[in-house]
């Protein structure tokens, strides 16, 4: 089938072009063609397969059979061959079968006889049709694969060793021999078995329509037979794509992506696979002379059922199916292209959804199976929906949704018309006015509903009958109207959840959130998915948990999104470890932050790491009216430029329990800037003149101030000047100087804005775009702590496509998920949990520290297992999982964890816990892992392991740095455990630590002088009651000179000073969070919006 195609342009990377569908022509009138296909019932190397060869000779041809096998060891080796001749039966097609025969050693199991039976990797059935010489038979005759005038191939799956038969061999064997050879007949490794069938997705993934999609990459085949195959295939390709899909929206503007292929140009190649507003599916093929055409489908795809969508590639030929549940094809079209498709799969990556180049689709994906050598039909397709319960809650859901939403729409316009109907009956008059400014609001009494439906939505129509529709911010539109309506229920249900005695209603709660769910507002579906996963106030229910958690990540609500990032990330709850998806999930999110900080409006707070045993950090929050604020107001009132600095960022960021409040902190950058001479505060001010936020614009001040903080050496000022000559004046050479000055002054963002010019070509002096040096600057911002350039390298890292990033996707979701954190709607739960529990609001702080902990952060995980040990009672009560374990777990598995949690773990690995085991090992790596961490307790932990007759395994001290040469004696080991204990700890006072090893020395000391057994015990017992008389008497010195206790150190605290601490002082937020050791040291503070991204 041949096509014209209109418009078609080569695509470079962010756009592509579409086309029009047009009429095929059938070709008349065909001349026959020589060929030959294979069909096999079983496609496993057996010895009773037999193969259905069918073929058609248009002159006097020999037929040709081959297997060829591939092992560990060796590739290419024929190990099957038959061949006939057929000179009688031309232009008839004719069917044969054949009896495929392998060597035993193949197709058996080792026994007395059979001893080395290979481990076949891969077997390629070859089929092809030579024809006959008519010259002399003197002439040798070509009758190779390469040569065929027709050929084709099929894969037989190779049976592993132990799934083998064994061999009758019609022999009897002597009764110890067989007995020798059953000693050992099950010691055959089994080894992988490499196919060109790929799961691309195994778990059902929620596209939200953003610019954010699972990243694949392949490999070369291990196998050399496959592999050979596979690169004769790139000028010819043959691979089949099959995709699972639900649809919620066709694509809103242009073309959002399906499938495609990125190479590593950054160009799309073969396949594109798009869908565009009237939901028709547009292919885009890279050809082989270069160039790209496209074409688009006669038929559109279904909205909200379930199908599947099978493209199948063959040279330049292309057939898309569209297939249902039950697995019956709805649509087929194929399409010819005019030269063939090139296709190289290892040289770049897949996309299936969202990129930096396209919009996703509004979707859920199911399973995605990629064929990489061969061209399937449909029912020939292995690509099953697994999870059948979820698929079918998904399809139920928006049925039910589908009701309320037409249910809210109807009722509140019947509210509206009748409201109008009454004003135009009265006169206007000021009494009216009044009545219908403070009198009993419309309602809908007369229901049009049936009574059915009625009891069905009976939650639905009460809260409806409650509502004020007359309200001014319901607004005309439809679905704006839903929304509403979404927003005020869940309101209503979080602030009787918040209450004193709030959980004990969540059961009577669901009903509500679910239809708040079901208008749009998917906060509330995120606290569905919590309440149902962890069982708070209700049973345990993971199929509705992960209902919700995928309808709130599809409806892009952010904490849900990056619940399923995490759970992806550490496969919590029988979800599988998949870093590509969870890499999709948290880029989604760490992209939104970035944008989140710029936006000034919301309900957004910074992300503060605020640890509930800290009481030093618990006593610096404080609220509007609170002495720390009132202190630093006065102090700020009086000229203090470090007070005005803390001052301002805390009402702009809403730090330390300060709510939000921009035009309040711009009075005090203004006040600052002007009255203090201080850099920082000049910086600020400069920032949001330039930018307008909570103030009208003033460019010419603006700069002012800009080259006035930049002359007191400040960096950022520096940078802000880069940034000026480089956005309004397009001075790209005095850009680079103010960038490459600040870049030395330690700058992220001046590097992060290098590399931007290197990027866009734009770099002085240097001809066309430079990746390679853009990404080395971008990796230093990310070292310096840069939101744009941590994620520029995460990318970098999930696709492999930079030579100085190698793959890597478990970084790629360390550094993604680490900016994800930071974001203000998450920051903003944390809060609202920790002024809950400021004020001893036990209901409110254990619902939003639960709600936060399941994103994945940290410091809520440890915070929430904190208050569960605080209140146990509590935690019984409404939590249905063992909340201390479950959440000091989770906490001991982050990159970040505290090692304080580590210690937690180790106790309860040691003394058991609960239904918990004891396991000695875990608790020694436990502590071991809290010692690395600088906490002396760990070490001192790991000493009295070892004093109570326990050894510490060799990797563990490896792990710790300790020679085990120098340290063979348990003495000697102890020793240096209860010195690093010592040197870690407050040397200033006396501690634990060294009292431990003084009692040490003492006892090694008495017990080299004294051998006497009975004057050893006589000496210990006085010489213990000598150190509890010391210890006691340290104590009692300790307590009246009030030394304190030793917490732990934080970033949080605030600066007092400008000058000891300049990034605590801008105008953007510090940031707590730093990397693990897979990851550079983080700036502690986020990025000013000087960056051009």
């Amino acid at each position: 089938v041949w096509f014209f195609f209109q418009n078609f342009v080569p695509s470079f990377g962010k756009e592509t072009v579409r086309t029009t569908a047009v009429t095929p022509q059938f070709e008349q009138n065909m001349d026959y063609v020589d060929f030959i296909h294979l069909n096999i019932l079983e496609k496993k190397v057996l010895n009773s397969s037999e193969v259905s060869v069918q073929y058609l000779c248009s002159k006097p041809c020999i037929v040709n059979l081959e297997a060829v096998a591939s092992s560990e060891l060796r590739t290419g080796v024929p190990v099957y061959r038959r061949r006939w001749k057929d000179e009688k039966n031309l232009y008839i097609s004719r069917t044969r079968q054949v009896h495929l025969k392998f060597p035993s050693i193949m197709v058996y199991r080792d026994d007395y006889i059979i001893r080395n039976s290979i481990i076949v990797h891969s077997v390629i059935l070859y089929a092809w049709i030579s024809h006959k010489s008519v010259s002399s038979y003197d002439v040798e005759q070509n009758e190779d694969y390469q040569n065929a005038v027709a050929k084709n191939y099929t894969f037989l799956e190779a049976v592993p060793p132990f799934e083998r038969p064994f061999k009758d061999h019609k022999v009897c064997l002597q009764w110890g021999a067989d007995y020798l050879w059953m000693l050992q007949a099950n010691r055959i490794p089994q080894c992988p078995h490499e196919s060109d069938g790929v799961q691309i997705l195994n778990f059902i993934y929620a596209s939200s329509g953003e610019k954010t999609g699972i990243v694949k990459k392949f490999e070369q085949f291990e196998n050399r037979e496959l592999e050979t195959v596979r690169q004769h295939q790139i000028d010819y390709p043959m691979f089949t794509v099959s995709i699972w899909l639900y649809l919620l929206h066709h694509c809103e503007k242009d073309l959002c992506g399906i499938l495609y292929f990125i190479d590593p140009k950054e160009m799309y190649s073969t396949p594109a696979v798009f869908l565009n507003e009237e939901g028709y599916v547009h292919i885009q093929m890279h050809l082989m002379r270069g160039g790209d055409l496209a074409v688009k489908t006669s038929f559109s795809l279904p909205l909200k059922q379930w199908f599947r969508l099978d493209l199948s590639f063959k040279g330049g030929q292309v057939e898309v199916s569209s297939v249902g549940k039950n697995l019956k094809r709805h649509h087929h079209q194929s399409f010819t292209f005019r030269e063939d498709f090139y296709y190289d799969d290892t040289a770049g990556y897949f996309v299936v959804g969202g990129s930096g180049y396209v919009n996703g689709i509004e979707a859920f994906f199911g399973p995605v199976k990629y064929y990489r050598l061969n061209v399937l039909e449909t029912e020939q397709i292995s690509n099953p929906l697994h999870d059948k319960e979820t698929v079918e809650q998904i399809e139920l859901y928006y049925e039910r949704c589908m009701d309320i939403q037409e249910i809210v729409y109807e009722y509140r316009y019947i509210v509206r018309q009748g409201e109008k109907v009454q004003r135009n009956c009265y006169c206007e008059s000021y009494y009216l006015e009044l009545i219908h400014k403070y009198g009993e609001k419309s309602k809908c009494d007369a229901f049009m509903w049936g009574k059915e439906l009625r009891e069905k939505y009976h939650t639905l129509f009460k809260l409806l009958q409650e509502m004020d529709f007359s309200a001014p911010d319901v607004l005309e539109d439809g679905s704006d109207t839903v929304l509403e309506v979404g927003q005020r229920i869940f309101e209503k249900v979080a602030k009787s959840l918040s209450s004193a005695d709030g959980l004990s209603n969540m059961g009577s709660s669901v009903p509500f959130l679910v239809d708040s769910s079901c208008c749009g507002y998917h906060k509330a579906s995120y606290f569905l998915a919590v309440i149902f996963e962890t069982g708070l106030g209700v049973s345990v229910d993971h199929t509705k948990g992960l209902l919700y958690s995928l309808v709130g990540a599809q409806g892009n609500e952010r904490l849900a999104v990056m619940n399923l990032g995490y759970k992806h990330y550490q496969g919590i709850n029988n979800y599988p470890v998949d870093l590509e998806l969870s890499y999709a999930y948290y880029s989604n999110i760490a992209t939104k932050t970035s944008l989140d900080q710029h936006t000034i409006k919301g309900e957004q707070a910074f992300v503060e790491t605020i640890r509930l045993m800290d009481d030093e950090l618990l006593k610096a929050q404080t609220k509007e009216n609170g002495d720390v604020f009132m202190w630093l107001k006065h102090e700020a009132s009086r000229g203090n430029a470090a007070a005005q600095q803390r001052l301002a960022q805390m009402l702009f960021w809403g730090q330390q329990g300060v709510a939000k409040n921009p035009e309040a902190a711009i009075e005090w950058y203004a006040k600052g800037a002007i009255e203090t001479e201080d850099p920082v505060l000049i910086y600020d001010y400069a920032i949001v003149l330039f930018k307008g936020q909570g103030v009208k614009k003033n460019t010419k001040l603006a700069l002012e101030l800009m080259k006035k903080a930049a002359a007191k050496g400040l960096p950022q000022a520096v940078n802000g000047l880069g940034w000026y000559y480089h956005n309004f004046k397009k001075d790209y050479r005095k850009a680079a100087e103010h960038w490459l000055i600040a870049e030395e002054l330690g700058n992220p963002d001046a590097s992060y804005n290098l590399g931007v010019l290197y990027l866009d070509g734009i770099h002085p002096g240097v001809p066309g775009r430079n990746q390679t040096v853009a990404a080395r600057y971008f990796y230093k911002a990310a070292q310096g702590g840069h939101i744009e350039g941590t994620l520029r390298c995460s990318l970098y890292y999930i696709t492999g496509n930079m030579e100085d990033f190698p793959r890597d996707p478990e970084k790629a979701v360390i550094w993604a998920k680490h900016i994800a954190e930071k974001n203000g709607y998450l920051g903003h739960v944390i809060r609202k949990a920790l002024n809950a529990y400021l004020e001893l609001s036990w209901h409110e702080a254990l619902l939003h520290y639960v709600l936060a902990a399941e994103t994945g952060i940290e410091v809520s995980q440890s915070n929430l297992a904190h208050i569960c040990e605080e209140r146990p009672d509590l935690a019984r009560k409404y939590l249905a999982t063992d909340c201390v374990w479950r959440y000091y777990n989770f906490s001991v598995s982050q990159v970040n964890a505290p090692s304080f949690a580590y210690l937690k773990m180790g106790d309860f690995y040691y003394y058991g816990y609960q239904n918990q085991s004891k396991d000695l090992e875990l608790s020694i790596r436990m502590y071991a892992q809290a010692a690395l961490e600088g906490d002396s307790q760990g070490f001192f932990n790991l000493a009295l392991v070892m004093e109570e007759g326990n050894s510490i395994p060799s990797y563990i001290l490896d792990h710790l740095e300790i020679d085990q040469a120098l340290h063979s004696s348990n003495t000697s080991l102890l020793q240096e455990l209860y010195y690093r204990c010592w040197n870690n700890s407050n040397e200033e006072s006396i501690s634990p630590c060294s009292l431990a090893l003084l009692y040490f020395y003492m006892r090694v000391f008495w017990n080299n002088i004294l051998q006497s057994t009975l004057i050893y015990f006589m000496g210990t017992f006085l010489l213990s009651i000598l150190v509890a008389f010391a210890v006691q008497y340290f104590q009692s010195l300790s307590a009246r000179n009030s030394p304190g206790t030793r917490s732990e150190p934080s970033s949080d605290e605030p600066s007092s000073s400008g000058n000891s601490n300049e990034d605590a002082t801008r105008l953007v937020q510090p940031d707590e969070s730093t990397f693990s050791n897979d990851l550079a040291q983080q700036d502690s503070n986020l990025q000013n919006p000087l960056v051009m991204s």
